[in-house]
């Protein structure tokens, strides 16, 4: 499974050797395009400390937003699994799509049709250009893995998500699963 080419649907797991990237370390990024334009993902497991309530004031209900990326972080993003709910939705793969009508989405949400397991929302998105994702991948700032999660990737929202991915790719990376965050603080 590691060793993987980059494609729409797929995740990106931060290598270990990304520790000083405030953005991508111990990164998982779903990739929600992958073309020869260059590449889209959202970071999965970096909650932010504010809730879509606090951005959005026609929401009534808390659901946690994420950090995205860091290519505009002023922009709301998000993705789902509720294609049949939400009008314009792209499709990713695996059951999860990608954006979609915003008004009818807030609607949704306050009419509890639409509840924190079915959406996930993020402030920014992480993108790379024209086979810079490729350039990274060669230098082994990426690993890429097959999302077997499915539409289910939207519930894994634990900032250990990247700790688990490291135990379940084995070998040398089982060390760094309990590595502290910044081993210069050890």
């Amino acid at each position: 499974m590691v060793g993987l080419k980059p494609k729409k649907g797929k995740l990106l797991i931060a290598e270990p050797s990304l520790t000083g990237d405030v953005s991508f370390n111990r990164s998982v990024v779903l990739l929600a395009e992958h073309n020869e334009e260059g590449s889209v993902g959202f970071i999965l497991n970096k909650p932010l400390e504010y809730h879509i309530n606090d951005l959005v004031t026609e929401i009534s209900i808390p659901f946690q937003v994420y950090n995205g990326g860091p290519v505009e972080q002023d922009n709301l993003y998000f993705i789902h699994k509720v294609p049949h709910l939400i009008d314009n939705s792209i499709e990713i793969s695996d059951g999860i799509y990608w954006g979609g009508d915003f008004e009818k989405t807030i609607s949704l949400i306050n009419q509890k049709v639409i509840s924190e397991n079915d959406i996930r929302f993020f402030l920014g998105y992480s993108g790379w250009s024209s086979l810079q994702l490729d350039q990274e991948l060669s230098s082994k700032s990426w690993i890429v893995v097959k999302n077997k999660y499915e539409s289910a990737i939207i519930q894994k929202s634990s900032v250990a998500f990247w700790k688990e991915k490291m135990i379940e790719l084995g070998g040398n990376y089982l060390l760094w699963s309990n590595a502290p965050e910044n081993p210069s603080l050890n």
